[in-house]
């Protein structure tokens, strides 16, 4: 399974702005350091604001932040979000499925079972634990000491 880049890159826009606190973000600074166009970090932005886990200020100073805490949103649920609908083969999706062994298929139940599996563990990770490293991350991505 690959994710995809939207998810890639709507994990490291929340990791960013958890390491910012509650400093406003800009967009571009967050597409510059990941050499993403300023366009797709916009849709993204776009969504994780609409759906609630950021904060989007327009104008001038505008930028984005968390809009909850980074320990209250979880890997699991914004792979959910950007990369519906999840599935892994043809049997997952009831209107395209032309497979003649659903509901017979042990292959298919291995699939189910190894997705719930995948986002079990995801669901046990937080924005706050992959921004957890703070020192490394500011180092790398060359922030100052304030993450800014």
């Amino acid at each position: 399974m690959r994710l995809t880049s939207f998810t890639n890159y709507a994990l490291r826009m929340l990791q960013y702005t958890a390491l910012r606190g509650e400093r406003i973000s800009r967009v571009t600074d967050i597409a510059m350091i990941h050499q993403v166009s300023v366009h797709h970090m916009v849709k993204i932005a776009n969504l994780l604001g609409r759906e609630g886990y950021l904060e989007t200020i327009r104008g001038r100073s505008g930028g984005v932040r968390l809009a909850k805490p980074a320990d209250a949103i979880t890997v699991g649920e914004i792979v959910r979000l950007t990369e519906a609908p999840l599935e892994l083969a043809e049997c997952f999706n009831d209107d395209s499925n032309t497979c003649p062994l659903i509901g017979v298929c042990r292959l298919s139940r291995t699939w189910h079972k190894a997705l719930d599996a995948f986002l079990d563990v995801l669901d046990g990770v937080t924005i706050a634990d992959i921004a957890g490293n703070r020192g490394e991350l500011t180092q790398r991505l060359a922030l100052d000491a304030d993450g800014g």
